[in-house]
């Protein structure tokens, strides 16, 4: 019984020793990796990575992580024209079957999925937010976009008539869609000015789209639909960069 016991008691304290060591190796892993996700996309603060599962050893020996999760603050993405990026906000990415290199300078995820948000001041950048002619003596400008309910945007136009400025802007619900790497906002039906104007002239004003140009790791735009604080887009991605 004594002899037993002192097994039981041992293998109590190795039991500990080995979580203990697991979880220290687990957390160096996350800084290690968080610190070349940043070198290698460049991101002005450091991300958050959380590997997910135990114990970490085990899947270290295989090669291959179960579960890793990844929060980027703010991201300036490309959008395709010149210099100009566009601020993507609480970007969290949910990266499964994570190779890496013996080195562990690369990994590599075999799938990715993950959600962001445009706030709504970044987009009204790409729209039409200074004032433009659409027709002789009829200029427009978009001033405001905001939450339209059940995914929509809603997006304020500004007019001035012959030089007077219509007494209250213009609102209409306009529905957010993805075409590729692009975000597009098209409005639902057309918004009166105050006179006659061709529905090509006016969606020239409420329509309008922005590129979404080199995401980290490679993922891709799938979803997007308007929220609260902004457009929100879901990203996916196959063979998806976390570094190297």
């Amino acid at each position: 019984m004594r002899a037993l016991r002192i097994l039981l008691i041992l293998a109590v304290i190795l039991g500990g020793l080995f979580v203990i060591a697991d979880r220290v190796a687990v957390n160096f892993a996350e800084d290690e990796a968080a610190e070349r996700m940043r070198t290698t996309e460049g991101l002005s603060t450091t991300p958050n990575v959380s590997i997910k599962g135990f114990p970490f050893l085990t899947q270290v020996a295989s090669g291959e992580l179960d579960d890793v999760e990844v929060g980027i603050a703010d991201y300036e993405a490309a959008t395709g024209t010149g210099d100009e990026t566009i601020r993507i906000s609480d970007m969290k990415a949910d990266m499964r079957g994570v190779e890496f290199s013996g080195d562990y300078s690369s990994a590599t995820a075999q799938t990715a999925t993950g959600t962001a948000t445009i706030a709504y001041d970044e987009l009204l950048k790409t729209a039409k937010s200074e004032p433009t002619d659409v027709s002789p003596g009829v200029s427009a400008k978009v001033i405001g976009l905001s939450a339209g309910g059940n995914g929509k945007i809603k997006v304020e136009v500004e007019a001035t008539v012959l030089g007077k400025k219509l007494p209250e802007p213009v609102s209409v619900l306009s529905t957010v869609s993805v075409k590729g790497d692009t975000v597009q906002v098209r409005a639902d039906s057309i918004p009166s000015l105050g006179v006659d104007l061709a529905e090509n002239a006016v969606r020239s004003i409420t329509d309008f789209q922005q590129n979404i140009d080199d995401l980290p790791g490679g993922i891709k735009l799938d979803k997007v639909e308007g929220g609260k604080d902004g457009v929100e887009i879901t990203v996916k991605g196959s063979n998806v960069k976390l570094a190297g």
